[in-house]
C-alpha cells in the first residue's frame, strides 16, 4: 500500500522543515519508500523566469498575475507527479501552502486527486503565530517572499486557521517550538495501522 501525505500552510510555518525532519522515519515506519516532492523546488525555477518574462520581476510570486496564471497549474504539476510515482509503487509526501485546497477539502476527494482507495491519505496543516511566520519569512531571506513582504497586509487577508467541519480528518501540527513527542505524535497518525512494529528514532 502506497501513502500520499501533505504538509500544507501559510508560507514560514516550517512546512518543509518537518517534512525533511520526518520523511526517513515516515518511510522507516511505514515500510514504505517516499518521494519528497516541494512545490517550490520542482516550479520555482520555471514560474521565476514565467515572471521574469511577464513583468521584469522574477521574484514576483505572490502577485494578482501569478495567483490568477500560474498558481494552479503549478499545483496540478505537482499532484500530477506525485500520482506517477504513486502508480509505480513510491509513496509520495508533497510540500506546498494549498490553503484553498485545504479550505474547499479538496485534499481528501480522491476522485478530484486522482487516486484509489488503495493509497493511505493523510493531509498536515502546519501553524504557527502570524507574527513568527513574518519572522521567520524575513529571517530566511528568500527573494521570493519580497512580495509578501510588501504587501503584508493584503497577504496576511489570505491567512486562515481551519476550523469547523474543514478540520475533519486534518491533522493539526502547532510548529511553534514542537517537541520531540510531539513529532512522535504526528508519525504515528501519519503512518497509523500501517506503521511496522516498532517507532524509528527521531532525528534531534
Amino acid at each position: 500500500m502506497t501513502h500520499l501525505v501533505f504538509f500544507c500552510g501559510h508560507a514560514g510555518t516550517g512546512k518543509t522543515t518537518l517534512a525533511k525532519k520526518l520523511i526517513g522515519p515516515l518511510m522507516q515506519a511505514s515500510a514504505s519508500p517516499f518521494c519528497l516532492l516541494d512545490k517550490d523546488t520542482l516550479f520555482g525555477g520555471y514560474s521565476a523566469a514565467a515572471m521574469a518574462m511577464l513583468t521584469g520581476d522574477p521574484n514576483d510570486r505572490d502577485s494578482p498575475l501569478f495567483l490568477q496564471h500560474l498558481r494552479d497549474p503549478e499545483y496540478r504539476g505537482l499532484l500530477d507527479t506525485a500520482r506517477d510515482n504513486l502508480e509505480l509503487g513510491i509513496s509520495a509526501l508533497v510540500v506546498g501552502p494549498l490553503s484553498r485546497e485545504v479550505r474547499e477539502r479538496r485534499l481528501f476527494d480522491r476522485a478530484w486527486l486522482g487516486i484509489g482507495a488503495d493509497v493511505t491519505l493523510r493531509v498536515v496543516w502546519v501553524y504557527t503565530s502570524e507574527e513568527m511566520a513574518r519572522q521567520r519569512i524575513i529571517a530566511r531571506g528568500n527573494p521570493n517572499d519580497a512580495y509578501k513582504l510588501a504587501h503584508w497586509d493584503e497577504y496576511r487577508q489570505r491567512r486562515f486557521v481551519p476550523s469547523g467541519e474543514i478540520c475533519d480528518d486534518l491533522l493539526m501540527f502547532d510548529n511553534t517550538a514542537p517537541t520531540r513527542a510531539d513529532y512522535e505524535a504526528l508519525l504515528a497518525r501519519l503512518v497509523g495501522e500501517h506503521a511496522s512494529s516498532a517507532m524509528p528514532p527521531l532525528p534531534v
